[in-house]
């Protein structure tokens, strides 16, 4: 009899009318994301060139974005949450378009620096949203599982939306071009999604406490920042204590994440070792992928001499690998498991890059293509599937922080990985030998180096540029080894901490 009293979730609650519109202008956010930060490694060139950064000041280029997302992500998922993740998806939108103009625009490599930082506040409202939005309005475990994967394929088809509209816009306009690209779709994003997305926020959040906000902010920033500079420099008193101050207001932030009675982020989520092993899964593999990421773009064009449009091409495969897997990661994981996906991923994706220590400056494009395709449909299962872990393993009311922790280990994962695999790459390449009369310039980066190359008589020019490539293919083998360990090592680490899970 007490059965009878205690149905199924009514058909209504579990699946909403419209999901699948609102869906869509979620993968909108999710696109305009994946493209800002793919179109980056292609312009890396044309800024090298146009503003002439140092190699240091190109490093804050790529990864300061990274930076003041991951210091900002938990405190905007948990603001969601409170005000409400329509309300702060669509407003992180307009602000992520406008600023994008500032991108485009920016004279000089200290205010571009700003200028990424001030995108990376806007870009930290967009991903906890379009996550905790998909966690509220998809309620059934196998369409939540597919809506999932849709928004995965989405941020792949982004990656591989960047590079080739940004290679088309490279060769014919300024590199402040790819930045533009964000406004279309921020405006169609905000226009659609006022009408379709529907308001959710925890009916009961308490306070959104400023104190844990800046805790944060000050620890994420702090210790990324002396982790890069020990890894670029060597340790200083500057960086022990940056890392000490870092170091210092992560703790304080636990500890009072602990005692608040309403909590920025709660900490009982990682006691869940499902959720734990999918957010160490997800923090170790962008940082093993990332410095290849940032840095392919160069082997492209500068070691292999190809234009923009068809660097963007060649990358094609990654991309089309981790649509096609995603669609079907959270039904692999239901027929097989959960870590043999994870884990069988991550492996694949690992000896992928162990293949990328052989290429050379003159590697044909099929092996190449094979390793990146290989890439693709590894972190498309890989991601997919923990990104469900993440979202099934909590309330729907914490959904928007607990995205936030998922986001900040991928954007912690990309900023210490370009900050420690972007080092070895930079440092091996600053160790070649240049021909007399080389400006300083040319061992900053490989981009300073064609550009001091076409002032220089045609046989100094062709010496430097063959020591320079030479150095820097170099230095992307030894950066690929080092990923491709630490993606064996945690494909091994995912098979144990994700024993056990389901969908």
């Amino acid at each position: 009899m007490t059965s009878t009293l205690q149905p199924a979730i009514p058909t209504e609650a579990v699946k909403r009318p419209g999901r699948w519109l609102a869906l869509s202008v979620l993968v909108l956010a999710v696109l305009l994301v994946a493209v800002d930060a793919t179109v980056l490694g292609l312009a890396t060139p044309y800024i090298s060139e146009d503003l002439q950064p140092s190699g240091t000041q190109l490093l804050w280029i790529g990864d300061v974005y990274s930076f003041v997302i991951a210091g900002l992500l938990v405190s905007m998922g948990s603001l969601g949450d409170r005000v409400g993740r329509k309300r702060i998806l669509l407003g992180g939108a307009a602000a992520f378009g406008a600023i994008s103009v500032l991108n485009a625009y920016a004279s000089t490599p200290g205010l571009l620096i700003l200028a990424r930082a001030l995108l990376g506040v806007a870009g930290a409202t967009l991903m906890p949203a379009t996550l905790a939005l998909i966690r509220n309005l998809f309620h059934d475990p196998r369409e939540r599982s597919l809506a999932v994967g849709i928004w995965g394929a989405a941020a792949s088809a982004g990656t591989a939306i960047g590079p080739v509209a940004g290679g088309f816009l490279l060769e014919r306009f300024w590199w402040g071009s790819v930045f533009l690209i964000n406004l279309p779709v921020m405006a169609v994003l905000v226009l659609v999604g006022i009408r379709l997305l529907p308001e959710s926020r925890n009916p009961d959040p308490g306070p959104w406490d400023l104190v844990s906000v800046v805790l944060s902010l000050v620890g994420v920033i702090a210790v990324v920042y002396a982790v890069k500079e020990t890894a670029t420099h060597g340790l200083s008193w500057g960086t022990a204590g940056a890392g000490l101050l870092g170091g210092t207001a992560l703790y304080r932030f636990v500890r009072r994440q602990l005692t608040l009675p309403a909590p920025l982020l709660d900490m009982r989520l990682f006691g869940n070792r499902g959720f734990s092993g999918a957010v160490l899964a997800d923090l170790l593999t962008i940082l093993g992928l990332s410095g290849l990421v940032f840095f392919l773009s160069q082997y492209l064009q500068l070691v292999q001499g190809r234009g923009p449009f068809e660097a963007g091409l060649a990358e094609l495969p990654a991309a089309v690998g981790a649509v096609a897997a995603g669609l079907v990661a959270g039904r692999t994981a239901r027929r097989f498991s959960v870590r043999a996906v994870v884990s069988g991923g991550l492996a694949a994706v690992g000896l992928a890059l162990a293949g990328l220590t052989l290429i050379g400056e003159s590697t044909g494009y099929p092996p190449l293509g094979a390793a990146l395709l290989v890439v693709g449909v590894g972190a498309g299962f890989s991601f997919t599937v923990t990104a469900d872990v993440i979202l099934s393993s909590v309330p729907k009311e914490q959904a928007g922080a607990a995205s936030a922790v998922s986001e900040t280990a991928y954007e912690l994962g990309a900023a210490l990985g370009i900050a420690l695999l972007g080092t070895i790459v930079t440092g091996v390449y600053r160790g070649f030998t240049a021909p007399a009369g080389t400006p300083q310039k040319a061992h900053e980066s490989l981009g300073g180096a064609v550009e001091a190359a076409s002032r220089l008589p045609s046989d100094t020019a062709r010496e430097l540029l063959t020591s320079a490539r030479e150095s820097f293919v170099t230095g992307l083998n030894m950066a690929s080894g080092v990923g491709a360990a630490v993606l064996l090592a945690t494909a091994a680490a995912a098979w144990f901490l994700l024993r056990g899970q389901r969908l």
